[in-house]
């Protein structure tokens, strides 16, 4: 971290001086890792039609940490992303084995959790107000070792899209051809789901639950409209999500707002903005 701390010290703030406000730094350092990070899987959420899946994983996540809290774990976010990992792969499961719609199936499952979390939050007459702060998360709060753990969910992430894209990408569009080419549909799409359930729970703390599902669906939302091809539909997205969350902790910083917040609205104009050039171009 110390060499980290160097290369911010270069930077024209006030916050970046030597030996001052290491939050804000290691803020930045969070939102380089984990903008691109949901800028990527934003693309196969969009293209698998699962923009509420998120929403739902968010959900369980917080359903897993009232889980946790009530087990008296020492960081119930472990309780969370096994909770949610294990909630990714049952929804896999039912997707594939009922005729319903995806949407009603997240319905079904987002629900559950939701009653779950409440239940089990105010169990014994228990405050739910401890949780408040999951809504709307507080990345100037994180810590340079879930730095770290952001860091290798990336570079599995990656790993993940350059060994599995295609799979994946087949998987989704049409997944009778992909079992016909000997592809296992069901693990593809369950890893995929588990994937998505780790980076979620574990951003949620941070960027909110109220606004994380924005963080899979505006990037690649935007990106599409841009795109003439899957490179520049990737390339799209990781970048408007990387520049949305820079700009988005810095006005969060100087205006005193919530971060979260702050990249949501800085995406939602990114997606106008392409929207506008996506009519013009047409």
């Amino acid at each position: 971290m110390e060499l980290w701390y160097q290369l911010v010290g270069l930077l024209p703030f006030e916050w970046a001086q030597p030996d001052s406000m290491y939050f804000m730094k290691n803020a930045l350092l969070a939102v380089l890792v984990i903008t691109p990070l949901f800028g990527l899987l934003s693309t196969m959420v969009v293209q698998s039609r699962m923009s509420f899946f998120s929403d739902a994983l968010g959900h369980s996540a917080f359903t897993g940490i009232a889980i946790g809290t009530l087990c008296g774990l020492a960081d119930p976010m472990w309780g969370a992303i096994l909770f949610a990992a294990v909630f990714a792969l049952l929804f896999t499961y039912v997707r594939r084995h009922t005729n319903l719609a995806s949407d009603t199936v997240i319905g079904v499952f987002s629900s559950t959790a939701v009653a779950l979390g409440i239940f089990v939050a105010t169990l014994g007459g228990g405050s739910f107000t401890k949780f408040n702060a999951l809504l709307i998360g507080d990345i100037l709060s994180v810590e340079p070792g879930k730095i770290g753990l952001l860091a290798v969910l990336l570079a599995v992430v990656v790993v993940l899209w350059v060994c599995a894209y295609n799979h994946l990408m087949l998987s989704a569009v049409h997944p009778a051809l992909a079992d016909s080419r000997g592809i296992r549909v069901f693990w593809q799409e369950a890893l995929f789901s588990m994937a998505i359930a780790v980076v979620v729970t574990v951003s949620m703390t941070w960027i909110g639950l109220m606004v994380i599902n924005s963080l899979l669906v505006l990037p690649a939302a935007a990106g599409r409209n841009l795109a003439k091809n899957l490179r520049q539909y990737h390339l799209f997205s990781i970048l408007g999500a990387l520049a949305a969350g820079i700009a988005g902790l810095l006005t969060s910083y100087y205006w005193e707002a919530s971060t979260g917040a702050c990249i949501t609205l800085y995406l939602a104009l990114y997606f106008a903005i392409t929207f506008c050039f996506r009519g013009k171009r047409q």
